[in-house]
């Protein structure tokens, strides 16, 4: 029995704290896996919110969300716009109240897809800003990084900065990684206070 992959654990973190009901947000849509796992999470009298700058990544995830016959799911609103913009974005009796918010940076990992398209540390980096403000007390932010590829070692240790830098009165952080593969993908976890 081995480790559970990153992704995995941080489902396990969010579904361990995000309420039925509350909203969420997938600041990266990709494929729509986590905007699926946050759907099913919040259930249907939630509410998430995805973003993505590709509308290639929000076709993916309509896709996934339409293969669903499930009613319990929570109400998507699919946003073609920059993660750095959630704050506008979303409505304003939302900030304050959000239960989780999920980042799975890099690029998108679909076939065919341009991957010299990536997250960008600038807007990663106002992104997780506006999270903490959006967030209710003990809501959660999981942050996917993958140093591997052209721009994601920059990115990770940005964001890994960013969050050792977070004063104990706004959070607390964990990491989660695989220490003997440095380009491995690893998560940082961050519980608001």
């Amino acid at each position: 029995m081995g480790f559970m992959s990153v992704l995995s654990f941080a489902h396990k973190l969010i579904g361990e704290r995000l309420q039925p009901g509350e909203p969420a947000i997938d600041a990266t849509a990709g494929t729509g896996q986590d905007t699926l796992f946050l759907a099913r999470a919040s259930g249907r009298r939630g509410q998430v919110y995805a973003f993505d700058i590709q509308a290639e990544a929000l076709a993916l995830t309509q896709q996934r969300l339409d293969r669903e016959q499930d009613s319990r799911l929570a109400e998507v609103t699919l946003l073609k716009r920059s993660h750095a913009e959630m704050e506008a974005a979303l409505p304003a009796a939302a900030h304050g109240t959000v239960g989780a918010i999920m980042f799975n940076l890099g690029f998108l990992p679909a076939e065919g897809a341009d991957a010299t398209v990536i997250t960008l540390t600038q807007t990663t980096l106002a992104a997780l800003e506006a999270s903490l403000r959006l967030l209710r007390p003990k809501g959660i932010v999981t942050i996917v990084l993958y140093p591997g590829h052209q721009g994601g070692d920059e990115e990770a240790g940005a964001v890994e900065r960013w969050a050792a830098s977070l004063a104990p009165s706004a959070g607390q952080a964990i990491v989660y990684r695989q220490i003997q593969k440095p380009a491995a993908p690893y998560l940082i976890a961050i519980e608001k206070r």
